[in-house]
């Protein structure tokens, strides 16, 4: 690096993060990743994800991981059957998940193929390297200088300067109040997540239900009401119980979110009268009862453009799951670090090329936005 190189650091390593960190680093330029997880395995990092051609797949063409990202891929997984309450298939759809439906004209093998979040993550920490990223270093504060530079405070470790601070962070992210006063609000709908291991081997029948990819079933009688089952890679299947309920539920219905047998027991009672076969998903699985909200962004969310700060994927965005999150923060990394390594190679500026990114990602991530409403709505 010569000494005009901007000074980057990016806060969270998730997919956005660790992307941009990639491409920068493979272009001569070092970008400080601060991430308060401890170690690439400290947490569960979730279930699969369906990367798109324009978005998520795309960002990998732009550091060199598309072939690897083909072979790990499982495009059988975009299977979605579709279940009533009674146990009988109602639909399947082949070629994507809920609100990545294709043209015929346009399908192929490799429209939306899922790959695990934990595969996803490794590939790109190789590209990267696992030791340029700061583990078990959570920010505590975030300040911009007069002259458009960033003051990053670890809570651990001395304050450093960077020309660049990148939110890369999530929903709670702590750079977002440089350049916005939004907030993530409750949507009203909760997903309960569980899981299931060795399904092939241990629950053959549940495995034949799900089949390659994801189960949806639902009562018309009860739209409040979901079971959602994803078949992840690892012999596992995923399990989301949908939700429209206050956020403290678990208050409300009189259990302890940590006993998982009481749990149990009332969604029994919730999902009373549904079919045998899909509430063995609530009755056999082997992981707890993980409650996790959903909340979004006001859309469109954008911000004036300041000097020395900006934002990426649900930090900038953030929405209702369907299919979107990840490719948009996959695409955001891409672009924004593009448009960097633009910038130092002609000299151009990098708060100008930082602007560019902004007018490219701000409309894409206000139509991606409400596109998640309106799945959520329905």
């Amino acid at each position: 690096m010569s000494e005009n190189t901007p000074r980057i650091a990016i806060v969270g390593a998730g997919p956005g993060g660790l992307l941009c960190a990639a491409v920068l680093r493979q272009h001569g330029i070092e970008a400080t990743v601060f991430e308060r997880d401890t170690s690439p395995r400290a947490r569960d990092w979730g279930g699969s994800l369906d990367l798109h051609q324009h978005t998520g797949q795309a960002a990998l063409r732009t550091v060199g991981l598309y072939d690897t990202f083909l072979a790990l891929s499982r495009p059988e997984a975009q299977e979605l059957r579709a279940y009533d309450h009674t146990g009988r298939r109602i639909g399947q759809d082949d070629g994507g998940h809920a609100g990545h439906r294709v043209a015929a004209e346009d399908h192929d093998d490799h429209t939306g193929p899922e790959i695990d979040r934990t595969e996803l993550r490794d590939m790109l920490l190789g590209a990267l390297g696992t030791d340029h990223v700061r583990w078990g270093s959570p920010v505590r504060a975030v300040t911009l200088t007069a002259d458009g530079r960033a003051r990053i405070t670890p809570e651990a470790g001395p304050t450093e300067e960077f020309d660049l601070v990148v939110g890369a962070d999530g929903a709670w992210s702590t750079v977002r109040p440089l350049l916005s006063d939004a907030i993530p609000l409750y949507t009203g709908n909760t997903l309960v997540e569980t899981w299931l291991h060795d399904v092939d081997r241990r629950h053959p029948g549940l495995a034949a239900m799900i089949g390659p990819g994801m189960m949806l079933a639902t009562d018309a009688d009860d739209p409040e009401h979901v079971l959602i089952g994803q078949r992840n890679g690892n012999e596992s299947i995923r399990v989301y119980i949908g939700l429209k309920c206050e956020q403290d539920w678990a208050e409300h219905a009189g259990v302890d979110p940590a006993d998982t047998g009481a749990v149990r027991a009332w969604f029994q009672s919730v999902f009373a009268g549904w079919h045998t076969d899909l509430l063995r998903l609530l009755t056999e699985n082997e992981g707890p009862f993980i409650s996790r909200p959903v909340f979004r962004l006001p859309y469109p969310h954008t911000w004036e453009h300041t000097a020395g700060a900006t934002l990426l994927g649900d930090a900038a965005h953030l929405m209702p799951p369907a299919g979107q999150g990840a490719n948009l923060a996959l695409i955001d990394g891409a672009d924004l670090a593009t448009a960097i390594v633009d910038a130092v190679t002609t000299g151009s500026g990098l708060d100008a090329a930082v602007e560019r990114y902004e007018h490219l990602m701000h409309p894409r991530g206000a139509v991606a936005a409400e596109v998640s409403a309106r799945a959520l709505e329905h």
